[in-house]
């Protein structure tokens, strides 16, 4: 039985659409990630639609606090402090056990522009889990074309984690035709990740980084 495991980035969106996304999931039982912007987060309405997922579930994460800058792509020795420990401190107790952590990967493209030693470095000592994904369908395109390439994704794949996005003028509208659609197929829906994905656990580095990592070596 092929595994899918949902997270959605970018949000919370006091405009109606996380609403909208929680409360699809609620109505099929499923459980999913949230990584969560910080700047996003501090915006009026945003916490308590992370504290509703939270209570509801699903796990929080931290996906930087402005969503702007890759960590390969700068040597400012400040910015993992900033992008990352700013968020995370801005999540506080909502934060899942093991902080996870997903890097801005402009585009969904998993390469050495996601991190760089400095990054390695603090989310190691701070104890973070680094989650990857394997299949990033174009939502933010807006039309329901995203949803027949996640489900492409999800056909050549045995455990698929999905980058879906919790913002407006998006394809969430097509959300629930997805959810319908990969129950149809008989997949099954789960919250943890492969190991495939998580580079970093819980502070130990646990695959090589050298494709995510900017300089490393």
């Amino acid at each position: 039985m092929r595994k899918v495991t949902l997270t959605f980035d970018n949000g919370p969106d006091p405009g109606g659409t996380t609403a909208f996304v929680l409360d699809e999931l609620a109505r099929r039982a499923i459980l999913a990630s949230f990584f969560v912007i910080g700047r996003q987060l501090a915006r009026p309405g945003a916490r308590a639609l992370a504290e509703r997922a939270r209570d509801e579930g699903h796990w929080i994460g931290n996906h930087t606090l402005t969503h702007s800058v890759m960590f390969g792509d700068s040597d400012d020795a400040s910015l993992a402090d900033r992008e990352i420990g700013e968020t995370q401190a801005l999540i506080g107790d909502l934060a899942h056990r093991d902080r996870l952590f997903r890097p801005y990967g402009g585009g969904g493209v998993i390469s050495q522009r996601l991190l760089n030693p400095s990054a390695v470095s603090y989310l190691v000592d701070g104890g973070y889990t680094c989650v990857l994904w394997t299949s990033v369908p174009r939502d933010w395109e807006g039309d329901a074309a995203w949803v027949d390439r996640c489900l492409a994704d999800i056909e050549d794949q045995e455990w698929t984690v999905v980058v879906a996005h919790d913002r407006p003028r998006g394809g969430m509208p097509y959300l629930p035709a997805l959810l319908d659609r990969i129950e149809a197929m008989g997949a099954e829906f789960v919250q943890d990740f492969p190991e495939t994905c998580l580079p970093i656990r819980r502070g130990v580095v646990a695959a090589d980084l050298s494709p995510i990592v900017q300089g490393a070596g």
